[in-house]
């Protein structure tokens, strides 16, 4: 049995961690001394492992590079966004690179799990581990891919009900890798063709669903012009067998809004230049920015005065249930509401309070101290909004009443009989 490290402890490295661990001792590194000293307080900030589970493993927590050592069977779980310009950024991964490198051994196995574009494991990460290892690749150490497929938030689809894809640079390689896996992934393995393969396979899931929302995000600027409510539509198109329940919505996080411009840029390094994939991307990109513009028509139009007015906006991840503030769309809506000087009070129940005031500039204020506005924007379907009843709703606004419902979470003719005026996406 191999002995494993994991590399990167957040919300895809530390399930990984668990999983192993509930077998054997796993070396768990990151390189932040707070999550360090966290984890080995046995709590998990994220959500996504319980205390009881944490208590359950063998986790080794440290920082120390040293520590590496002890292992050979290396799995590096760390994030890779994209920059300002939408272009992938390997720093996080080619970083933790160097750091596997420094612990490399003769015989060692290094198996990437970041998303990553086909080519990226052996092309940009291969010389990095060469370089700080003085090790050559494919004769004293070996490398292997197995795209993450951790879903935040998701209590359902676990590490380990989850099938895995797994990839190795050689036969004798991709058999340990998928024999080490398949010892925790009750779901089981499948091996892919090539390290490129599992790479390509990765980026495509979520580029292939992001392209779906797109479609419906499509279809919810045209209905909102023709003044039909897209819920309705969807939930009337889909009483057909095959009609596929995708939603329009704001598309963020660290998947579905970034993955598929890892795909496009070596699309357009090979000299392709990516139609679909990419006026997907801007489609969805835009809808925060059109939820704000809605959001002043309909006040303008429910008779507001612009120039002071107060917009609620109730949730500030990327998605629901889920702690996450990693590319959330619900900045764009807030980027657009201050170009118009309205005033905004925002909440969420899961956001820390103060990664939202670094990362976006947000004070987020409790839930039970917001005063009534003028309008209410329901950006994320946390269970605590989505059990809000009509007369909780009144409370919050002002006269005349209105509720932009971005996630269609609230019974439309229920408030429409209390006298609120409803805006669903």
């Amino acid at each position: 049995m191999r002995k494993v490290s994991v590399v990167g402890l957040g919300y895809v490295g530390l399930p990984v961690a668990v999983a192993f661990g509930r077998k054997a001792e796993v070396i768990g590194f990151d390189i932040n001394p707070q999550r360090i000293q966290e984890l080995q307080s046995g709590r998990d900030r994220t959500g996504e492992v319980s205390d009881s589970e944490l208590a359950q493993t063998r986790i080794r927590f440290t920082s120390d590079i040293a520590e590496l050592k002890r292992a050979d069977f290396h799995i590096v779980a760390v994030p890779t966004p994209v920059d300002e310009a939408n272009q992938p950024d390997l720093t996080p991964v080619l970083r933790a690179s160097e750091t596997v490198g420094h612990a490399l051994k003769r015989g060692d196995i290094v198996v990437y799990e970041s998303t990553v574009y086909p080519g990226a494991t052996e092309e940009d990460c291969v010389p990095v581990l060469e370089r700080v290892s003085g090790l050559k690749c494919g004769r004293d150490f070996f490398v292997g891919y197995s795209p993450e497929r951790i879903n935040p938030g998701d209590k359902a689809h676990r590490f380990t009900t989850i099938k895995k894809v797994v990839s190795g640079q050689t036969p004798e390689v991709l058999a340990i890798v998928a024999e080490t896996y398949a010892s925790v992934v009750e779901a089981g393995v499948h091996q892919a063709a090539s390290i490129k393969v599992a790479e390509a396979a990765k980026v495509i899931e979520n580029t292939q669903r992001d392209l779906n929302i797109a479609l419906m995000n499509e279809l919810a600027l045209i209905f909102d012009r023709l003044g039909i409510d897209t819920q309705a539509v969807l939930e009337a198109a889909g009483t057909k067998w095959n009609f596929l329940p995708f939603r329009p919505g704001l598309v963020g996080g660290h998947c579905i809004g970034v993955d598929p411009y890892y795909l496009t840029h070596k699309a357009e390094k090979i000299g392709y230049i990516p139609q679909v994939i990419l006026a997907g991307r801007r489609i969805n990109d835009s809808m925060g920015r059109f939820v704000a513009q809605r959001t002043i028509k309909e006040l303008v139009r429910a008779g507001h005065e612009l120039r002071g007015a107060t917009v609620t906006v109730l949730g500030l991840t990327f998605k629901e249930d889920c702690p996450d503030l990693r590319n959330s769309k619900v900045a764009n809506i807030l980027k657009e509401l201050r170009d118009f000087d309205v005033e905004l009070q925002v909440s969420d129940p899961l956001a820390d309070p103060k990664e939202a005031e670094h990362e976006y500039g947000v004070k987020l204020m409790a839930f039970e101290k917001l005063k009534p506005a003028d309008a209410l924007i329901a950006a994320v379907a946390h269970q605590q909004y989505r059990r809000l009843g009509t007369p909780e709703l009144v409370r919050l606004l002002k006269k005349p009443p209105l509720v932009m419902d971005v996630k269609g979470i609230f019974p439309r003719a229920a408030l429409e009989a209390a006298g609120i005026r409803v805006w669903r996406l």
